[in-house]
């Protein structure tokens, strides 16, 4: 055999797959149809994204918060070709860094489209029509996702007017105004962007509230933040057309519990409605890789054909960066003879936006549908020296635990560095910690964790600042 492991994608989970066999031993081959390494987050997802959140706040501080401080400054100037510079050199630092990093650690790169003929054998063909056949032990599936579209509606994405996140973090100027289809996490951090920069941005959501699962205290919190920030919610709508308009774009929706339909023109329409499992060209169903939902099935990231793993976004659960990552750890350590687990309850997520929003374990809502007896505590940040000396007192901390253990089984963050706090919670959580281990432990002050603390302190017995 040629190699110990070959990984199709090179995304997070992929690379992150690839290094960690490396460093065990493993004689390793990463296969990626990009030109460059990354995948879909370091590329055109995850970290473009957050140059552009990073840079439109900066935008937005300028005009809106430094006055407040006493730090007067003439209006700011938008300059949209050196932010979407920014963007740009933040990207090839990091799939930079990645190429870096596989010849580090010696692992062999393949450009080309990858497919499995057979079990123990990866095809890739290169933009050429050139095929590379490789031989190895072991094939680990990374290809991630990629845009889902609205059910039940053929939208042309042009990635000008009509576009998706792709088009989104790449427009040539600022829109005057911008529908939002789908309001997940995708749609109010690219929304949060260009509201930031001038656009009037109105959501179109399916659900009656955002964030989707997230915890519903927290959405609801969230979404009078954005409100006060200026987006238009649209609830419980099922949006039946998309097309190109006059002016822009237009959304055709109707509320979902019965009602008369309402068209909404736009200059341009973000369709964000989730992600597809990518499998596209692999060839599994020749191979009998059993698939369910349009996903890889697997049994400790195992397919059912011997040889050939999976992890990611093809995989059952979340469809996060740093999911993919830790199964790719895992996965590596597995068939290096080690013991790779995940732990899927402690699996912090976040939105990026000002405020950010974080959350790690269960919400409220899944306790209840589970039956589990829990107490609640919160904080705001209203109360805390800190936020109110940055002048960031929106959002609150809340706590989950179980009712006699007092193990913390949620935690949930609305508030500025929330992305940040929340990992105290999930180490927390990791070792089974309650919420009186924590609450019980010294935090700096003036600190905006000392509201997370708080919170804990609410959860088992009472908060001392409020």
């Amino acid at each position: 055999m040629a190699y110990d492991l070959v990984v199709i994608g090179s995304g997070p989970g992929g690379y992150v797959c690839a290094i960690k066999a490396a460093q065990l031993g493993l004689k390793t081959a990463i296969v990626e149809k990009m030109p460059t390494l990354g995948g879909t987050c370091l590329n055109i997802g995850c970290i473009p994204s957050k140059a552009l959140l990073h840079a439109s706040e900066m935008f937005h501080e300028a005009g809106h918060g430094l006055e407040k401080l006493g730090v007067n400054v003439s209006k700011p100037k938008l300059d949209l070709k050196a932010m979407m510079a920014h963007k740009d050199a933040t990207v090839k630092a990091n799939v930079d860094g990645v190429a870096f990093l596989m010849k580090k650690n010696k692992v062999e790169v393949y450009h080309g489209t990858g497919s499995i003929p057979a079990a123990g054998k990866v095809s890739v063909r290169d933009d050429d029509g050139k095929e590379t056949l490789l031989e190895t032990r072991n094939i680990v599936i990374a290809t991630g996702s990629d845009i889902a579209g609205i059910p039940g509606v053929d939208v042309k994405i042009d990635e000008k007017t009509i576009v998706s996140s792709t088009g989104a973090i790449a427009l040539s100027k600022v829109p005057e105004t911008m529908i939002v289809v789908g309001g997940g996490v995708i749609g109010l951090e690219m929304g949060s962007v260009w509201s930031r920069l001038g656009a009037k941005v109105t959501v179109v959501e399916y659900l009656d509230k955002i964030l989707g699962n997230m915890d519903a205290d927290v959405s609801k919190q969230f979404q009078r933040i954005l409100q006060k920030q200026g987006f238009e919610f649209k609830l419980s709508s099922k949006v039946t057309a998309v097309e190109k308009s006059a002016k822009g774009a237009k959304v055709t929706f109707s509320p979902v519990k019965g009602g008369d339909a309402e068209t909404l023109e736009a200059d341009i329409v973000l369709v964000s409605t989730g992600r597809r499992p990518y499998t596209d060209s692999l060839g599994l169903e020749a191979l009998g890789v059993e698939m369910e939902r349009g996903k890889v099935k697997t049994h400790h990231f195992k397919t059912n054909v011997d040889g050939i793993y999976a992890i990611g976004d093809v995989t059952d659960g979340p469809m996060l960066a740093h999911k993919a990552e830790d199964e790719g750890v895992a996965v590596a350590e597995i068939l290096a003879g080690q013991a790779g687990h995940v732990n899927y309850d402690v699996i912090p997520s976040v939105v990026y936006t000002q405020p950010e929003v974080a959350s790690v374990g269960k919400s409220e809502e899944e306790l209840k549908a589970a039956g589990i007896d829990y107490v609640v505590g919160k904080f705001p940040f209203t109360a805390n020296g800190r936020a109110r000396a940055m002048n960031q007192t929106d959002g609150f901390v809340k706590f989950l635990a179980d009712k006699v253990t007092d193990r913390v089984l949620g935690v949930h963050i609305v508030g500025f560095g929330a992305g940040e706090m929340i990992h105290e919670c999930a180490v927390l959580m990791e070792f089974g910690g309650s919420s009186e281990d924590l609450g019980r432990t010294c935090h700096a002050h003036p600190t905006m964790s000392e509201a997370v603390r708080e919170a804990a302190l609410a959860t088992f017995a009472k908060p001392l600042h409020i």
